[in-house]
């Protein structure tokens, strides 16, 4: 399969930073559980950049400066550079916010997220982090889910690593990026690419095209033009799969 280059440029995120426009602060899924105060700080404080396809959003190692969170594109969680095998965590699609762990012990990062597509991101300072914290029931609400909801999902990432079913891998990576509270502003249609998908799950196109067309005559899916509808998210999660259907060619 084809590797995604990161770009290894000079230019950083927070030098394209801007205010956030009042359309990308509805896309903010947080926002609506602070009082009047609380929201006027945060939104004083939060930034959005554009990133380009190849570009890291948080790099292994570097210290965490942001809470980050996606308004519109696809990202990739990974490991690729720490040592041992290259693992993808997970992918972040839109209304996804991540990192809290991170931010909450003031650590380095140990991953790295990295841009599959053109994407808007939205950060919120480390300092604005901690005060929203010692002051919003809220976000604390909010940033507890958030911390439940990735456990799990991190849990499942295990599983899918020893899953010898290539229609199974494809299915629960699917179910993730579907998640109704880690992306929230996905609904029923992902726009991405069979690439994109490929990225994500360490699988090759064909095979990913194979996959979703088991999924697709199962009723758990429905191919779109320019991306993906979920039928059935409770069997993407946990369905399992019978013998392999005779796979026809999806538009990539």
């Amino acid at each position: 399969m084809s590797r995604l280059t990161p770009h290894h440029t000079g230019r950083l995120l927070h030098d394209r930073a801007r205010a956030p426009t009042d359309a990308e602060l509805a896309e903010i899924p947080w926002l609506e559980r602070l009082t009047t105060i609380e929201r006027e700080r945060a939104v004083a404080a939060l930034k959005v950049g554009d990133a380009e396809a190849g570009d890291h959003i948080c790099r292994f190692g570097r210290p965490v400066t942001y809470w980050f969170g996606l308004v519109d594109g696809l990202l990739k969680m990974s490991n690729d550079d720490s040592q041992g095998a290259v693992i993808t965590f997970t992918g972040v699609a839109p209304g996804g916010w991540f990192g809290e762990g991170t931010v909450l012990k003031h650590e380095h990062y140990r991953y790295n997220i990295l841009a599959l597509r053109k994407s808007r991101v939205a950060g919120l300072p480390v300092e604005t982090f901690d005060w929203l914290l010692d002051h919003s029931i809220g976000f604390n609400r909010f940033v507890m889910h958030q911390l439940n909801e990735r456990l799990g999902q991190f849990i499942a990432a295990r599983e899918i690593d020893r899953l010898n079913s290539p229609d199974l891998r494809v299915a629960r990576n699917l179910a993730a990026l579907f998640h109704p509270l880690l992306s929230p502003n996905v609904g029923g249609v992902l726009r991405i690419t069979q690439q994109e998908l490929a990225y994500l799950v360490g699988l090759s196109r064909q095979r990913v095209n194979e996959a979703l067309t088991t999924l697709a005559a199962k009723g758990w899916i429905r191919v779109e033009y320019g991306g993906l509808r979920v039928l059935d998210l409770a069997a993407l999660r946990t369905g399992g799969l019978d013998a392999p259907l005779k796979a026809g060619m999806i538009p990539p």
